[in-house]
This record gives structure tokens, sequence and C-alpha cells, in this order.
């Protein structure tokens, strides 16, 4: 068994329960705002509105769009898909809409505040790093009870990298004064967060939430893969010692 003296945590999908969110929110945004357009097939509709996210949010890592940009991309793509066409700034006040019913939906996983309670009673350190704006992450930890559980939280919109990008990883330690080789970090995808962590020199823990396949955890949920690319996530998850957890309650 290992200890460590510092447990940090990544924030969406695996303290806060971003992608019900989302569904949630996408649904009661299109429910209340009737005119703007038509949705046929519900869960159709929310199986794109991830997959829009989780390629436009991408966009906005990389530096290819801003943060109000990947939310217009989103916005725009998904009325087109539903027969709409929207002006930029339509789609800017869809979007804000939107976000207001998402955040509606926030909620903590029943198994997050017990396991920070835990870690916090033994004495061991808690953080965590996130991709995103600090501000707009801020929130949502001052909405869900998590203010002030942490020492310190580290986004990426505030250090210029984004996880994968070792550099993220060891800005956090070095906050924290702590060495990588004690430190751990859990995160709900295994190539952005126990991969990227390992490759810090910390040990990445995946949280498989979801029962995902190893490579859909690497690439993306909902990221259609092949053969070659669950052998190389598997390769490279236990080439970095990668450990998997289906639970906060197994941390």
């Amino acid at each position: 068994m290992s200890t460590f003296d510092l447990v940090l945590f990544d924030l969406d999908d695996t303290l806060l329960d971003h992608r019900g969110a989302v569904s949630r929110g996408i649904l009661r945004h299109v429910d209340l705002s009737p005119g703007h357009l038509v949705v046929d097939d519900r869960a159709a509709a929310v199986t794109l509105w991830h997959e829009l996210e989780e390629q436009h949010y991408h966009r906005y890592l990389s530096g290819e769009l801003s943060f109000a940009g990947q939310r217009r991309a989103r916005a725009l793509d998904f009325a087109a898909a539903h027969g709409v066409t929207l002006e930029d700034l339509d789609a800017d006040s869809w979007f804000d809409t939107y976000f207001e019913r998402y955040r509606e939906s926030w909620q903590l996983f029943s198994d997050a505040l017990p396991c920070l309670d835990r870690l916090t009673a033994t004495g061991t350190r808690i953080g965590v790093i996130t991709n995103g704006e600090p501000d707009y992450q801020q929130v949502k930890l001052d909405r869900t009870g998590l203010v002030g559980r942490f020492e310190h939280v580290v986004a990426s919109g505030g250090v210029g990298v984004a996880k994968p990008d070792p550099r993220i990883f060891l800005e956090a330690c070095a906050r924290f004064g702590v060495d990588p080789s004690k430190a751990a970090y859990v995160g709900d995808r295994l190539e952005t967060d126990a991969i990227g962590a390992a490759h810090a020199g910390l040990t990445g823990i995946w949280l498989n939430r979801f029962g995902d396949d190893v490579a859909t955890g690497a690439l993306g949920h909902g990221t259609p893969v092949v053969g070659s690319a669950i052998a190389a996530a598997r390769e490279a998850a236990a080439a970095a010692g990668v450990r998997i957890i289906g639970s906060l309650d197994e941390l």
C-alpha cells in the first residue's frame, strides 16, 4: 500500500458530475426555449451536445479557439444540426441561456465529500488541477460547497499550459512544496489525467466511473476507437504504472 503527502484531483466528472449536468442542462434548455429549435430525439440531442463539447473545448485548450469562441461554435453546430441557422450574437445568447440551465444542474458525486473528509482526517494535503479558466472553475467550487477545501486550485487558464502537459502537474506540486514522487493525481481521463500525471512523476490514478473502455477513457468520452488505439492506450497505461479505480470510495 502506498501513502502520499499530497493527493490532487481533477474537477469535472471526478468530483463534480459534469457529464450529468450537461445532459440535464441541455434538455432543460431546449424544453424551456420554445421556438428556437425542435428536438425530436432527446437522446441523440444529448449525445450530440456532449460530442460538440468534446470537439470544441479541446480546440480551446489547444489555442485554436478562445473560451468564448468554443461556446459559440458549440451553439452554432447544435442549432445547425436541428435545421436552425444562428447569427454569432444569437449563438452567444443561446449558449448563455443554456449555461444557466447547466449551472442549475451542478452537483457533486456522492463519494466526493466523504473521500475528501477521509483524506483530510489522515493529514493528507489535497488540491485540484483542472483544465479551464480560473474564475469559471472557481464558481463551481463555490456553488457545490467545495470552496475552502483545497490549499491550491491550479487551472490551466491561469498557468498557460493544460493537462496532459507535465508542467501543470509540476506547477501544482511546486505550489505545495511536495516532490512529485510523493503525490498522486486522480482524474476521469486516462490519457489527459492519469498518464499525464505519471509522465510528470506523480502516481496517476484513473477514476473510471462510467465503466469506459480503456481507450475511450484515454481519447475522450464518446470518441470512436479501434483495436490499435485500445492496444496503444493499454500499453501506455501499463508503462506509466497507472492505477484504476471505479469510485472515490476505492481511493
